[in-house]
């Protein structure tokens, strides 16, 4: 019988009879034989090459100072100029402070609750119910801060729905409008974002629940285990993957902020505890026309947004036995 033959090593070293050429080639081959389905993504691809990628040239206006009658090309360069302007502007740091104290707030209580409200839905085990559930919470996300902006405005003015219901259970003597008060909005715009989105938020939680096998529930309770024990010890652990990836955004995200909804509930009197980053950068660059110093701003929140993603994923990777998320 013929042996196979053996390609000895050369220097020590296996002789790979794959190289980057032949890999190439094959990756060639592979596409083209699936053209037609390859060829579905060009449209996408277009899209982000032009609204992406090419105005990452903008950002050149950073280092320049742009105004209106100049192009990108022509505007004058001023170096770390803007830069060194955010570093000593009070009302950027005032929205700063406000992003994160909104950001931190949201975190600690938006985070949760619909991790939550998730496994009280999937523990319902009457269908009717459930499905009014979801729909009664999913039912916010899809309306706009136009929308429930209008709402909260009307529900929180003098002689609003909470006023009343406040004045009838004796709880104050006097309406007041509570979206006046610099002092309560941070809390106002973390319950309002949670009331919005907690709903919508459980969608991902309720797809991997879904995929649970139901004979470790089984197991667990002719074990004895509680419906408590059964959550934490089954369904949290299963949802791991899915929680760290959301947290990792959601950190990457702190600088980032609601601007329809800062928009619409924000007002003279409270603008000291309601302007945040992106409404500040909103302010400055579209109202005031300072777009250089605007777009300094953006790219500085972007940098550390990506600081933060970055240092969010090395840590959940070492709490997940160095399995990185993303």
């Amino acid at each position: 019988m013929a042996k196979l033959a053996v390609t000895e090593p050369v220097n020590g070293k296996p002789n790979e009879k794959t190289t980057m050429g032949q890999k190439i080639k094959e990756f060639a081959v592979d596409f083209w034989r699936q053209r037609e389905l390859q060829s579905m993504i060009i449209p996408g691809i277009i899209f982000m090459i032009i609204f992406c990628y090419i105005p990452i040239y903008g950002l050149t206006i950073a280092f320049k100072s742009y105004t209106v009658i100049d192009t990108l090309d022509s505007a004058p360069w001023v170096g770390l100029e803007n830069f060194k302007i955010i570093m000593s502007d009070q009302y950027f740091w005032d929205a700063v402070v406000n992003t994160l104290a909104i950001s931190f707030l949201k975190l600690g209580i938006g985070f949760i609750i619909p991790i939550i409200l998730a496994i009280m839905i999937y523990e319902l085990s009457f269908t009717r119910m459930k499905k009014f559930v979801q729909t009664v919470s999913y039912l916010p996300h899809f309306l706009s801060w136009i929308v429930l902006g209008g709402m909260m405005i009307n529900w929180f003015s003098t002689t609003g729905l909470f006023n009343q219901i406040l004045l009838d259970l004796g709880i104050i003597s006097k309406g007041q409008n509570i979206l006046l008060d610099p002092g309560k909005y941070w809390w106002i715009a973390t319950l309002s974002d949670i009331w919005k989105e907690a709903g919508w938020g459980t969608i991902l939680y309720l797809a991997i629940m879904a995929k649970i096998d139901p004979t470790y529930y089984e197991a667990a309770k002719i074990d004895g285990a509680s419906r408590i024990r059964q959550i934490w010890n089954i369904t949290l652990p299963n949802m791991r993957s899915i929680i760290s990836l959301n947290l990792i955004l959601t950190v990457s995200g702190l600088l980032g902020s609601n601007l329809d909804q800062t928009l619409v509930l924000m007002n003279s009197q409270n603008r000291e505890t309601a302007e945040v980053i992106n409404s500040y950068v909103y302010r400055m660059g579209l109202t005031q026309g300072d777009f250089s110093y605007a777009t300094a701003v953006g790219l500085g929140v972007s940098i550390v947004s990506v600081i933060l993603l970055v240092t969010a994923n090395k840590v959940t990777s070492k709490l997940n036995d160095n399995q990185s998320v993303l």
